[in-house]
């Protein structure tokens, strides 16, 4: 990573940090895309911890919004693919970059999630290592032999997933898990299955499964390797930055960021912001200006991936609005934007309606028109389907009640 003199780097502001926001992650609308692999590559992976998010985050960004051509992508082509990786959080990617994925964040995560499923059960059960290998190949053989199949119909034919263990007993948070929901979600991660068609529509959080394309058979780089693709694979979309943004994104080590930041020749530049100058990092050929787009208004879901693009962010998002657009798990809710900044939320109530409330006056009465005229797109292509955020936040609740 190049480390210029502070007096001789590139300095980038927050508004053309918010200019490459707007077009790079198809928000302005001139910049919409025709396609639901476009919206995923342009901002690197979309979240799919909500199944709604991804439907919602996509079609936010399409030049014509259409659920049918999300599902296309997922369960058609299979052009996205649905995997567990940077932070331990699923994300939909294109299948293209799931090598680079699998190899940079998903192994080590799917990993984990074996030994901590190995000593679940042999903790709650009992069952040592050859007894959980016969049920999992159990479990393969009756979803290879019926194609595709829910957790219930799995457990019909494998009895031993219907076997249930206390999670945390006696704690506030205690719960009764069974076998099948872990055993399924450990295969899922290391892509020996993968989450079909949902039960019901786009919103449904109960999938079908089908059999994968496990981790360990792709034709992935070395580890070092990928970390710089997707490294730069990011800055290209969020960049500049700083070390922190990208070692947050994706749940590095900051040791292993900076050996990724160093293979793809990261330069540092001063970031000027609101609250001062920090350092950042961007890709050698990405120091000049883009032009700034067109006012924009956009209407983004709860862990929409710009919304969650970054650590720090106070370059788009007042401090003081923090309490009521999150949770507390740090799991932010509907947003709306204006001009790359977030000034406020939305909700949708039981009538279908949808309703803003701005925490912020920026933009005046243009905002305010661009902000009416986002919902009024988004209400004409969601039409009768009806959205809850899985992770609900203070203000969504509060709009969401009629």
């Amino acid at each position: 990573m190049s480390h210029p003199s502070p007096r001789t780097r590139p300095r980038i502001d927050a508004a053309q940090r918010r200019a490459r926001l707007g077009r790079r992650h198809l928000l302005a609308p001139d910049c919409r895309a025709a396609t639901a692999e476009e919206t995923a590559d342009a901002v690197v992976a979309l979240h799919a911890s909500d199944p709604a998010t991804v439907h919602l985050a996509a079609c936010a960004r399409l030049a014509v919004p259409d659920p049918k051509e999300v599902e296309r992508a997922l369960y058609e082509d299979r052009s996205l693919v649905r995997m567990l990786c940077m932070r331990r959080t699923l994300f939909a990617v294109d299948a293209e970059l799931a090598p680079v994925i699998a190899s940079s964040t998903a192994r080590a995560i799917a990993a984990k999630e074996r030994r901590g499923l190995v000593k679940w059960v042999r903790e709650g059960l009992g069952w040592d290592e050859r007894r959980l290998a016969e049920v999992t190949d159990r479990t393969l053989a009756a979803l290879a032999a019926r194609g595709e199949a829910t957790a219930a119909d799995l457990s019909a034919e494998v009895p031993e997933l219907r076997a249930t263990i206390v999670n945390s007993p006696g704690k506030p948070y205690e719960a009764t898990v069974a076998v099948a929901s872990r055993l399924l979600r450990t295969l899922a991660a290391e892509g020996s299955i993968r989450r079909s068609r949902p039960r019901g529509g786009w919103t449904s959080s109960t999938f079908r499964w089908a059999p994968g394309t496990a981790l360990v058979d792709l034709a992935a780089p070395p580890a070092p390797e990928a970390r710089a693709a997707l490294a730069r694979r990011w800055l290209a979309a969020y960049g500049p930055a700083t070390v922190e943004d990208l070692t947050w994104w994706t749940g590095w080590t900051r040791t292993d960021t900076r050996h990724a930041l160093a293979a793809v020749g990261a330069v540092e530049v001063t970031l000027d912001g609101d609250g001062g100058a920090s350092t950042g990092v961007a890709l050698p050929d990405d120091l000049d200006p883009v032009p700034t787009p067109a006012p924009w208004a956009a209407l983004l879901p709860g862990l929409d991936p710009t919304a969650m693009g970054w650590k720090a962010r106070d370059w788009y998002l007042d401090p003081a609005m923090t309490p009521r657009l999150f949770d507390r798990s740090g799991n932010v809710g509907p947003t709306v934007w204006w001009n790359g900044r977030i000034i406020g939320s939305w909700a949708q109530r039981p009538d279908g309606e949808i309703v803003r409330h701005l925490l912020s006056d920026e933009g005046g009465s243009a905002a305010a028109e661009a902000v009416a005229a986002e919902a009024a797109r988004l209400t004409a292509w969601l039409g009768d389907v009806r959205v809850t955020p899985r992770f609900r936040t203070p203000l969504e609740r509060e709009l969401s009640t009629p």
